[in-house]
């Protein structure tokens, strides 16, 4: 029998890296990970330096999205780590597989308050799928497996963040080294069968319904569901309304695409769902941004709820059937099991409603509005760009007026809100997809959260656009002081603001900017000649346009504003 390996848990770490196809990640060093630096200095592993943990951790989240593989982080002990918060909950509300490797005092320090320690797992046991802390003998003895475990956690089952602490010593020390057991862990990735009889049931609903809406959310995404989605709208000839993690899942320029329900939502697709007497719900979750007043959310629709986590079945909404399978299988099934159903009085109503009610915005101010950046950036790309967003106004114009027809093409954080998101992701997806084009859709407010980044992106030749909607507000605050607390703005105004175009040269970038509504595409076009690094736009927008339409917090369909005759 042969002897045992025993190498540094540092290239016991760079070796799963290499089993799980690694081929970049973003790291910070500091003290207790300097091993694991040391060890990458003879890997092919590109890490690439952000400027910020925070940083790193959502271009991590990025790469995920854009590719549907596991995206890598790494950060010091204590503040490091501590820098990551943020991205990891991000990556949780959104459930997107990532991995973070922290560095930690010596196991013999661990608990003494030592310079730089933290309790990192105790901070992120509420925002990780797992976590682990590695100290125990039993835990130092199966490094390599707990590393491996790590990535199975991730990407399996419903997908999320999960954090490896690893102690200095750890790191630096030896432990034993055995090669993967491939055909083990297949075993575990072969997807469960969804429950027959309630697929069956499921089908005699949608054959039976008279208004059916299929609703799907971003499980579709994780679930690689998309053509399966489309081949169900085809066959039962099911309109389609998708939450802000699935876009581009159903194609938007689709005729029984409704787009996007809820708060900023289409008033065609809210109207589609109240108006329905069956939902098909698929890989979403009812967030409240949808439901709103859950009360009055669809009142006579019975539900299919097909969801890879058993504990969202029935969490907000009752299932009258409830299917805990991934999105590609269950739906996969309910194809199989469905009989054809023809397009009816229904959805003709709806692509009716659809077209009477479109979007719309006034554009009669001095300065050009924001929606009309937003049109003709589609219409220069072709529509055909990976965008990520930050958060706020200019996230739900990109929302509403950037249509998408394919998956993994949309960067945004969901569920935490988090501003300073997007120029990171887009630096992720631009690394995941190095030949496609990513703009980063951004406001004036949050670009300024991570835009140190710009220097990562310099460095490495990144050829990823910024868009800056410049309405000198932090945008959507304003909008709720503007329409709900009197217009009393407190906080909100940012004169003051850097000139973009000499921060963006400043960093080796291309800065460019536009305030004038001939010149967008003209400003556009030149944006997407340059193929050798960033380039930052700043549009000088219109500085008090509102989002609508709107259903205020807590309101159902019946309380929108902003499409006078969507409630009719």
């Amino acid at each position: 029998m042969m002897a045992q390996e025993m190498i540094p848990g540092a290239q016991a770490l760079l070796r799963v890296f290499e089993e799980e196809n690694v081929d970049v990640f973003f790291g910070y060093p500091g003290g207790s990970v300097i091993p694991i630096f040391d060890a990458l200095y003879d890997s092919s592993i590109k890490c690439v330096l952000p400027r910020h943990e925070q940083g790193g951790a959502h271009a991590a989240d990025g790469y995920a999205r854009a590719t549907g593989r596991v995206g890598v982080c790494m950060a010091t002990s204590g503040p490091g780590a501590c820098n990551l918060v943020t991205g990891l909950a991000t990556a949780y509300m959104d459930s997107i597989p990532m991995v973070a490797v922290t560095g930690q005092v010596r196991t013999n320090l661990v608990g003494s308050d030592s310079f730089q320690e933290a309790d990192v797992t105790g901070i992120t046991i509420p925002i990780t799928k797992h976590n682990y802390l590695v100290k125990e003998p039993y835990q130092i003895e199966r490094f390599a497996d707990v590393v491996r475990e790590a990535f199975y956690l991730a990407r399996s089952g419903r997908p999320g963040p999960v954090l490896i602490d690893v102690p200095t010593d750890v790191s630096s020390g030896c432990v034993p080294w055995t090669p993967r057991n491939i055909e083990a862990l297949d075993a575990y990735e072969v997807p469960e069968p969804p429950d027959a009889a309630a697929i069956e049931r499921a089908a005699e609903m949608i054959a039976k319904a008279e208004r059916p809406v299929m609703m799907i959310g971003g499980g579709v995404v994780n679930g690689n569901a998309s053509d399966e989605i489309r081949e169900l709208s085809a066959k039962c000839n099911l309109a389609v309304v998708h939450t802000l993690m699935a876009k581009g899942c159903f194609p938007e320029s689709h005729e029984l695409s409704m787009g996007m329900p809820g708060m900023h939502g289409m008033a065609y697709a809210s109207y589609a769902i109240q108006h329905s007497d069956l939902l098909v719900v698929i890989g979403a979750r009812f967030d409240d941004r949808i439901t709103g007043d859950l009360s009055r959310f669809a009142p006579d629709a019975q539900v299919i709820h097909i969801d890879i986590d058993p504990a969202e079945i029935d969490k907000v909404r009752y299932a009258n059937i409830g299917i805990a399978c991934d999105a590609k299988t269950a739906t996969r099934a309910l194809i199989e099991a469905a009989t054809a159903r023809e397009r009816g009085a229904w959805e003709e109503r709806l692509i009716t409603y659809k077209r009477e009610h479109p979007l719309g915005y006034t554009d009669d101010d001095e300065l050009m509005a924001p929606q009309f950046v937003v049109e003709k950036l589609h219409e220069v790309t072709g529509g055909k760009a990976i965008i990520a967003t930050e958060v706020g106004q200019n996230q739900m114009w990109a929302a509403q007026y950037y249509g998408l027809d394919e998956p993994r093409k949309w960067c945004t954080s969901g569920g935490l809100g988090t501003m300073g998101y997007g120029h990171p992701a887009a630096i992720g997806a631009q690394f995941g997809r190095p030949g496609e084009l990513v703009v980063d859709i951004a406001g004036d407010g949050s670009i300024q959260m991570n835009m140190q980044e710009l220097t990562t992106g310099t460095i490495h030749k990144l050829p990823y656009k910024i868009i800056i909607l410049n309405n000198s507000f932090l945008g959507m605050v304003r909008q709720w002081q503007d329409m709900f607390y009197d217009k009393r703005y407190s906080g909100v105004d940012l004169t003051g603001n850097p000139d973009f175009v000499k921060l963006a040269e400043a960093h080796g970038a291309v800065g460019l900017r536009c305030g004038d509504r001939d010149k967008v595409v003209e400003t556009l076009e030149r944006a997407m000649e340059v193929d050798d690094g960033p380039v930052m736009v700043d549009f000088v927008v219109s500085k008090e346009q509102n989002v609508f339409p709107m259903i205020p917090a807590g309101k159902s369909f019946e309380n929108l504003i902003g499409c006078p005759m969507a409630r009719k």
